[in-house]
């Protein structure tokens, strides 16, 4: 087994791709016609995007959406950068809210913190050491 996607339901799958590519600079790997789903080219993981409407019919009980607190979920994606507080202010300036700006953990790595606007918790990393 391997981890192959993470998707996350959102109001609007072109407007939130557009702002990941604006913020971090991902290509689209995939965008279906009808506008519900789409991937994009990040690596061996893949991120994706699929609707609310989508979502319901998958979920028919019910689920949370990520933008639907004013506090982030208890889930991050995590980010590798090798400048992080440079990705940062890319990702501020296409629309994202920065929660904790770029700073050295005690291991070394830097990290900082932010939210998209659907809502999403995201760790900017620099690399871990060898």
């Amino acid at each position: 087994m391997k981890f192959g996607y993470f998707i996350t339901y959102v109001a609007d799958v072109a407007k939130t791709v557009a702002f990941w590519q604006k913020a971090f600079g991902f290509d689209v790997r995939l965008q279906v016609p009808t506008g519900d789903y789409a991937e994009l080219a990040t690596g061996e993981t893949t991120i994706a995007f699929a609707s609310h409407a989508l979502g319901r019919e998958n979920l028919p009980a019910g689920y949370a959406p990520a933008d639907a607190s004013a506090l982030p979920q208890g889930q991050e994606m995590a980010l590798v950068a090798d400048d992080v507080a440079a990705a940062a202010d890319r990702a501020v300036a296409a629309g994202a809210t920065l929660l904790k700006p770029a700073a050295q953990t005690p291991w070394g790595q830097t990290v900082a913190y932010l939210l998209t606007p659907d809502g999403n918790l995201i760790e900017l990393c620099s690399p871990m050491a060898a």
